[in-house]
Parts: structure tokens; C-alpha cells; sequence
């Protein structure tokens, strides 16, 4: 049976067992297992880890046990320090953030690891400087893990030390990309721009998914080219940091940021653009940006995308009343026999009066004679709102022509 059953089926011992193997990719798989399966309770396996993480041959398999037991909990990689350092358990000071910080300069680089990984855990400020000196670390092991520290920091500080990791090896370059993004200034993000042409797919998804928390519209353009990109995932991050941008761009940048916005998102691939936004529009959480997928898509959808027009159509009836007007202002814009036979649909007494009302609106906008014959059915409808809507829209009709 492979590890990968053994850990389906949760067996821990056989797993363990696996740690003595002669084999270092399996002992180092066994123990990127044990560290997802086991808990704080379970001593024989963090023994096992220890073991691993303290006598294996194989570095490697080494820092996957060093990771394994961070996983296990806070307890786990305690023991772990105490026993690489010699110190002992009933010490109350070995854990504080000072001790860690201190582990960072040790001479056995997996006692590095486990040192910044507990100062990640513990988030303790006063150990900031010391993580940061950890970028610099001879080890590459060391190295990820202290990027990881930083990206749970979050500290502006930290920023310098992983612009210069953006040249180091593939996983520690994403690692610190994942940091930077985590910091989140425009300082930090920066350097992310020019990682959107790396030849490395995940680090192209870091940067377009991180740059959407810009404050200003320099990545507009780079994020509208990489609408074009090869890779799925990365159009798709870029779609949802362009509509984060539009809501995070200071008031007197935001008109120039949407109509560069709606330029470059004509000039991109149709399909990449509306899924992403119609998405955000029916699954999103934040009001603001379903309120920029709802505008954008009345301005570079087709008028025959079944999506974009889907979406708009329930979104008459989101519970952000400005969402829901610019749903009705996009349908209008849009038009076509698409729009006419959705919102057709929307006219049934079981939809609340004011999506209706929205929906006769925007037909006396677009609709033809099948939508004049309809709406004069609704002339004596219960709804006055509805009522009032129906004469406007069959009048407009009328007048021309339908």
C-alpha cells in the first residue's frame, strides 16, 4: 500500500514506520504526512519527527520533519528547540521570542528552521529584526521559512531584505513574493509589476493577485496584459486585482483608473474577462467590487455573453441597491435579444416587486414586440411600483416603433 493511502485511511503507524525507510523520498513524504495527520497528543509520532528532524541523514528530510512538527502545534516544535539546544522543558524562558531569535544564529541549520518557523507562530514584533537578518541565511531552508515569518509580520520593515529574495531560488522567490504581497504597501508591491513577465507561472499569480491591493493606478496597464496570459489562473487572478484596484484607488485617481480599466479590458479576450467578473458579481462579498463587475460588464461584455447577461439579471436583485442599479444601467447598455428574453423571465409575480420593476425598466430600454406584448398584460398588475414602470416602458415602446 502507498503513503498516500496510508494517509487517507489516517494510519499514523504505518507512517511512522515509514520514517525508517531506506528511501529519503519516502521518509520525507512519510513525514509531510505525519505533520497533517498527527496532534499534540500523539507522542510517539512527534518522537518519530524528532527523531527525523534531529539524526536523519538526508537534509531534506530533515526540514520536512522541522515542518511536520510545526504542524503539529506550538508544544511539538518546542520540544523540538529544547531538545536541539539541550535545554530543558521546565525552562519558562526558552520559549519566549528572545531564545527563538537567538536559535536564528545557531550553527545547525534545522534548528534555523525551526526557529523561524516558531517566531511566525508566535507573531511577537520585538523578534522582527532577527527574521529579517534570516533572509540573509546561508541555508535556502532557512531562507523560505524566514519569508514566511515575514509575510506573517506583515511589517513594512521587512521589505528590503524580500525584494532581494525575489533572485533567489524558485521556492524561496514565491515565498517572498507571497511576503511582499502580505505587506501590501505600494513600496512592496512594486516589485511584484515586473514579476507578472517571469517565466515562473506561480510567481506570475502572486504578483496579479497581489497587486489589486495598490493605492495607485500604475499596475492598471501591466494588469490588463496579463489578461493574455498563457495560464488560466494568472488571467483570472489579474481580473479579480483589476476590479480590487478600481476599489482601492483614491477618489481622485478612480475616473482615470476606470476608463483605462474598460480600455484595456475591451482589448482583452472576451471569455477571459466576463467569467472572472461575472463571478465576482454573484459571488462576491464586498459591495464595492460587485458594484465595478456589475458597471464594467455593461462596457466590455457582448451583448451575447449568456454569462455577463445572466449575471447582471440576478444582480437586480442584490441587496446593495447601488449594485443593483448598475446591473439595470449594464443591461441597458448592452441590449440584444439576450438581455430582452432574461429580463422577460423576471416579469413572474414570484420575483420581488423592485426587481421587476428594475427588469421593465431596462426593458422599455431594449426590448421589441414580443416585450411591448408582455408588458401590456401588466398594466393592471398589484404592484404600483411595477404599474408605473409598465406605462413609462410601453410608451417609450410605442414611440418607437416596436
Amino acid at each position: 500500500m502507498s503513503l498516500y493511502q496510508y494517509a487517507r485511511e489516517g494510519n499514523v503507524d504505518r507512517l511512522r514506520d515509514a520514517l525508517g525507510s531506506d528511501s529519503a523520498a519516502v521518509r520525507k513524504r512519510a513525514a509531510e504526512f505525519l505533520g497533517e495527520l498527527a496532534d499534540e497528543d500523539d507522542q510517539a509520532t512527534i518522537d518519530g519527527l524528532l527523531r527525523a528532524a534531529t539524526v536523519d541523514g538526508d537534509a531534506g528530510v530533515r526540514a520536512a520533519a522541522v515542518d511536520a512538527l510545526d504542524e503539529v502545534g506550538q508544544e511539538a516544535l518546542e520540544q523540538l528547540l529544547s531538545e536541539l539546544t539541550g535545554g530543558s522543558e521546565s525552562e519558562a524562558e526558552w520559549v519566549t521570542a528572545r531564545k527563538f531569535a537567538r536559535a536564528l544564529e545557531a550553527d545547525r541549520a534545522e534548528l534555523r528552521i525551526a526557529a523561524a518557523n516558531a517566531l511566525a507562530r508566535l507573531d511577537e514584533p520585538s523578534a522582527l529584526p532577527a527574521v529579517v537578518g534570516a533572509l540573509s541565511d546561508p541555508d535556502p531552508r532557512v531562507r523560505l521559512r524566514a519569508c514566511h515569518a515575514c509575510g506573517t509580520f506583515g511589517d513594512s520593515r521587512a521589505v528590503p531584505g524580500l525584494i532581494d529574495r525575489l533572485d533567489d531560488d524558485p521556492r524561496v522567490r514565491r515565498a517572498a513574493a507571497n511576503a511582499l504581497g502580505a505587506v501590501g504597501t505600494d513600496r512592496a508591491l512594486e516589485p511584484l509589476i515586473d514579476l507578472l513577465e517571469d517565466p515562473d507561472e506561480s510567481l506570475r499569480r502572486i504578483a496579479a493577485g497581489a497587486l489589486g491591493n495598490a493605492s495607485s493606478p500604475k499596475p492598471v496597464e501591466p494588469l490588463a496584459r496579463a489578461l493574455g496570459d498563457e495560464s488560466a489562473i494568472v488571467r483570472n487572478a489579474a481580473v479579480y486585482s483589476v476590479i480590487e484596484l478600481l476599489s482601492n484607488v483614491p477618489t481622485e485617481h478612480s475616473h482615470a483608473v476606470r476608463d483605462r480599466v474598460v480600455s484595456e479590458l475591451k482589448a482583452a479576450d472576451d471569455e477571459t474577462v466576463v467569467e472572472p467578473l461575472a463571478e465576482i458579481l454573484t459571488e462576491g462579498k464586498q459591495s464595492r467590487q460587485r458594484r465595478n463587475a456589475a458597471w464594467i460588464l455593461g462596457r466590455v461584455a457582448d451583448p451575447d455573453s449568456e454569462p455577463a447577461v445572466e449575471a447582471l439579471a440576478a444582480a437586480l436583485d442584490d441587496d446593495d441597491a447601488q449594485t443593483a442599479q448598475f446591473a439595470a444601467t449594464s443591461l441597458t447598455n448592452l441590449g440584444g435579444p439576450v438581455v430582452e428574453d432574461r429580463l422577460l423571465d423576471r416579469l413572474g409575480t414570484e420575483r420581488p416587486d423592485e426587481v421587476r420593476a428594475k427588469a421593465v425598466f431596462v426593458l422599455g430600454q431594449v426590448g421589441g414586440q414580443e416585450t411591448l406584448n408582455r408588458l401590456e398584460e401588466l398594466t393592471d398588475d398589484e404592484s404600483s411600483a411595477v404599474r408605473k414602470r409598465v406605462f413609462s416602458a410601453v410608451s417609450k415602446l410605442r414611440a418607437g416603433g416596436a
